[in-house]
């Protein structure tokens, strides 16, 4: 098969062929822009899920689907080692400049503008790195009063509702998307929970969508009780047969080409689902087909190429990050589970290693900062990564 048409590519955050099995969530965030613009109240959106499942791609189509609806949207990573205040300037001044395209009183925007940049600029004196240097490429004369306390709770609430009421003098809403929110730190937790509860309060036309690992409900409600009822969380999850053989088969008879039926049945056994998966075998299966259609023996044959590459690009960079003491941690975990995507218990992972608990906390905490582990409910610790069990019981190497 020529590789050069072949319409797989497998990448961090990168869109699939044929988004496949994601249409409620598409439907359900229409729903919501459409209410929101009405002035109808809507919560904000949480997407949680292990990685490799697509949230990622999700969160980019429905900013995406905002754009095409006239609204403001902006997008930041969050990332544990760095506040809030500034990559949020960054996504929600690209938010006011799409509103502004339709705005027809320019000074409004200014004032909104000039709000954004105080909020901004408050950052140079909460990191110290930054040393007063850095600037936020706003063109207009920072506001005084207003989002510049300093208290992050404070001047985010003043910012959004700003923010709001210029999507409301157009008709249409705002919407700033959070990947890996479950990096943000705890007072940036709180005064974005805070934030989206004075909104949903007065029904401003701003939303959150946030995506994250499995356990990010749980930050989210740690910092705040009510966020509970404050966000609509959705898990995204592995795609089920059907969606799966979609997410194969239409990319590949749009290129006028097929599969046997086996070999989707080997595909979905190797892939288990998973849409990252679902890509870097397809990929490696066209490769190496000698010639229309590809065959079960295609798959097979293609497939420790694959697995190379997830070890390599998927599985490894994550595992090269952690320490001797938190490989010890993640084999025993894979041992107990046996490779299969579930919990183990914590105090059986110390009875595994014969250690006490207390002596493992550090390098489970060390894991969960990482985003290696994460706790799926009291008392148990499960791999972010599916398949991770697998690959490390499948290691020949120290």
């Amino acid at each position: 098969m020529d590789p050069i048409r072949n319409p797989f590519a497998p990448g961090a955050g990168q869109r699939p062929p044929e988004l496949a099995g994601r249409e409620r969530e598409l439907q359900a965030f229409e729903v919501v822009l459409q209410r929101v613009a009405r002035g109808r109240p809507e919560r904000s959106l949480v997407l949680t899920g292990l990685r490799g499942v697509g949230k990622t791609v999700l969160l980019g189509e429905l900013r995406s689907m905002a754009v095409r609806h006239g609204w403001g949207a902006g997008k930041i990573e969050a990332r544990p080692d760095a506040e809030l205040r500034r990559p949020l300037s960054a996504a929600l001044h690209r938010a006011v400049r799409d509103l502004a395209v339709r705005h027809r009183a320019p000074d409004r925007v200014e004032e909104v503008l000039a709000v954004l940049k105080a909020f901004a600029l408050r950052a140079n004196k909460s990191d110290a790195k930054l040393r007063d240097r850095w600037q936020p490429g706003i063109d207009v004369p920072a506001a005084q009063g207003r989002a510049d306390s300093g208290d992050i709770e404070i001047d985010l609430v003043e910012l959004f509702t700003d923010v709001a009421e210029l999507a409301a003098d157009v008709g249409t809403g705002a919407v700033l998307l959070i990947d890996e929110m479950q990096d943000l730190k705890a007072p940036d937790v709180s005064a974005l929970c805070a934030a989206c509860h004075e909104l949903s309060q007065s029904g401003a036309p701003l939303v959150v969508v946030g995506a994250g690992l499995p356990h990010v409900p749980a930050v989210l409600s740690a910092s705040k009780s009510y966020s509970e009822r404050l966000f609509r969380y959705a898990r995204i999850d592995r795609l089920d047969r059907g969606d799966a053989d979609r997410a194969v088969l239409a990319p590949i008879e749009r290129e006028e080409a097929g599969i046997a039926e086996e070999a989707l049945d080997a595909l979905f056994d190797a892939s288990g689902g998973y849409p990252y998966f679902i890509q870097a075998y397809a990929k490696s299966a066209w490769d190496a087909a000698p010639a229309d259609p590809i065959t079960v023996k295609d798959v097979q044959v293609a497939a420790p190429e694959a697995e190379q590459e997830l070890a390599v690009g998927f599985f490894g960079s994550r595992y090269e990050r952690a320490t001797p003491a938190e490989r010890e941690y993640l084999l025993a975990m894979a041992e107990l589970t046996q490779g299969r995507d579930e919990g183990a218990g914590t105090s059986d992972i110390a009875v595994y290693l014969g250690r006490k608990p207390s002596s493992l906390s550090p390098a489970r905490d060390s894991l969960m900062k990482k985003g290696l582990v994460y706790s799926a409910e009291r008392g148990l610790i499960a791999f972010t990564v599916p398949h991770f069990g697998h690959y490390l019981l499948g290691r020949t190497d120290d």
